[in-house]
């Protein structure tokens, strides 16, 4: 069997799903032009900025793609090809997109803040306490994982290095001219995207090799820059660059299969067990996060991109599309490797990893083009470990957010500080961030992140709910995905529990304990919020 009609059937329905759900769910959110966004509102060019649509798309797609939905699609393929398939298609239309664009329209109806301070006045002071302190933990983690990552990508792959770091430089300049110049802005984004993929290739001639040391110094110092210079200098410009890098990687990976043709060799038969995973369900709706759906996305939507949007209107394009062009990206994923037997998928996914396999697999069509296969494959792995960097600093942008705004109604002159002083609270993101990197507890701690990210997504569908009930908007369609994101995510983390529990890793079960009691703590807030409205005397 042939993998196009399998991209094509893709492609066709989250076209239309674009066209017809979103504008569905779009109009139950009550979109209008009319009103005026937080950008426009509270705009300071630092955080809150009146913005293109296609720059905030390029920001929001290159912030919460990254490898998500690489990893997580080739990994759960392990169940078999068509279930995979059909939950990253029905899960990015009705879960994912929902998820996204509900979340960024309740930060932006709400003077662009964070989900937690939405829960805040929906459901209550303690459920948002406990959901800032449940997001800001998270945000350290990943901000020390990818710190490792990037660190040691960069110490493998030093041409790797030496693109990003010409990028950084390439970002700065676009981002000043764009601002400063009066070019057309079709002109300088291909003139910009022309210099950026011409850079790829000088990072293959001119290689930086740094030790591993010494690039987490120069992270360091590169996220607490990125996380306080305005929104102008370096994250709109690089996200938007670099999105073309992920563009480019989609586009001709889908030239190539349909240029070569490949055969679909996995068989269909499905696993409902998987040794070194475990069960279909629900590990696969955990494994496949960010092509389906992603809690980190709401983070996102409703930190840095909320305060971008220049018209309601942007959302629909930037989140529920942003979320489908994720979608696709995780079919093709799907599509690298069941052109594999079960077999050599299985021992390839062992040996080689899922980011290799995903670079080997699609620059395997890209080469088809006449493109030299060492040089497609190197692009491929480039890609994907540019957006390492992406996640790194968007994160540390975001936790930054949730101390400013932990702290922003507190009389003390200390919280005064740290509400107003983005550097002071930046600082705070990396120290802990490099304690956690310092300590090495991070590696003990990231197992527990694919059910943590999801959680993030029930509750952030549940705060959704509760806004739009209480808002007189029937919530039907987040309230499906909401239960069914707390049944999976309470299952998941049951079952992790009990299995740490039973191998002595004490520390991974307590967690995994604590965050499923942080899930009924907030699931009963959200109850006794609708509660007493429903009990308040009408008229």
């Amino acid at each position: 069997m042939s993998l196009i009609p399998i991209i094509v059937i893709a492609i066709i329905l989250l076209t239309i799903a674009y066209f017809t759900y979103g504008t569905f769910v779009s109009n139950k959110l009550k979109i209008n032009d009319e009103n005026i966004t937080p950008a426009h509102k509270l705009r300071d060019d630092v955080d809150y900025m009146p913005t293109k649509t296609p720059i905030v798309l390029g920001h929001h797609f290159a912030s919460i793609a990254g490898a998500g939905p690489i990893v997580g699609p080739i990994i759960a393929v392990a169940f078999g090809w068509i279930p995979a398939l059909i939950w990253i298609i029905v899960g990015g239309i009705f879960f994912g997109a929902v998820h996204d664009l509900t979340s960024m329209m309740a930060s932006i109806r709400h003077q662009g803040k964070s989900i937690g301070e939405v829960i805040e006045r929906y459901i209550g002071i303690s459920g948002k306490n406990l959901f800032m302190i449940f997001a800001f933990a998270t945000l350290i983690l990943i901000i020390a994982v990818f710190m490792d990552i990037v660190a040691r990508t960069f110490v493998s792959v030093p041409s790797a290095a030496s693109a990003s770091v010409m990028f950084m430089g390439l970002a700065l300049v676009f981002g000043v001219v764009m601002k400063r110049a009066r070019i057309p802005f079709a002109v300088l984004t291909i003139a910009g995207v022309a210099i950026m993929y011409f850079m790829v290739y000088l990072g293959t001639i001119y290689p930086m090799e740094l030790s591993y040391w010494t690039w987490i110094l120069i992270l360091m110092g590169y996220i607490f820059l990125a996380a306080i210079a305005p929104l102008w200098v370096l994250l709109q410009p690089r996200d938007y660059l670099n999105s073309f890098l992920l563009y480019g990687m989609m586009l001709f990976g889908l030239l190539g299969i349909f240029w070569a043709n490949p055969q679909i060799e996995m068989t269909t038969a499905v696993e409902f067990e998987v040794d070194t995973l475990g069960y279909i369900f629900p590990v696969l709706f955990v494994t496949i996060a960010c092509g389906a759906i992603s809690g980190f996305h709401s983070m996102v939507a409703s930190g840095t991109t909320s305060k971008q949007i220049n018209r309601e209107t942007d959302a629909k394009k930037v989140g529920f599309g942003g979320m489908l062009i994720e979608s696709m990206l995780a079919v093709v994923s799907v599509g690298t490797v069941i052109i594999l037997t079960r077999e050599e998928y299985m021992s390839s996914l062992a040996e080689l990893g899922p980011v290799t396999l995903y670079s080997q697999g699609l620059g395997g069509f890209i080469s088809s083009l006449g493109i030299a296969a060492p040089l497609a494959i190197a692009f491929v792995a480039l890609t994907v470990s540019a957006f390492a960097v992406t996640t790194l600093d968007t994160c540390t942008r975001l936790a930054r957010f949730l101390v400013q705004e932990q702290f922003q109604k507190q009389s003390s002159i200390g919280a005064r500080v740290l509400s107003e002083n983005r550097y002071l609270a930046t600082g705070i993101v990396i120290l802990f961030s490099c304690a956690l990197l310092f300590t090495g507890q991070f590696q003990q701690l990231w197992p527990i992140f694919g059910s943590a990210n999801q959680l993030l997504a029930a509750i952030a569908l549940l705060t959704a709910t509760v806004w739009l009930y209480k808002s007189g908007i029937n919530p039907l369609f987040t309230l499906i995905p909401m239960v069914f994101m707390f049944v999976v995510t309470i299952t998941s983390l049951a079952i992790f529990a009990w299995k740490n529990f039973a191998a002595s890793s004490y520390v991974l079960a307590v967690v995994a304990l604590l965050l499923c009691m942080l899930s009924v703590a907030l699931i009963v807030f959200a109850r006794r919020s609708l509660k007493s409205m429903l009990d308040e005397p009408k008229g």
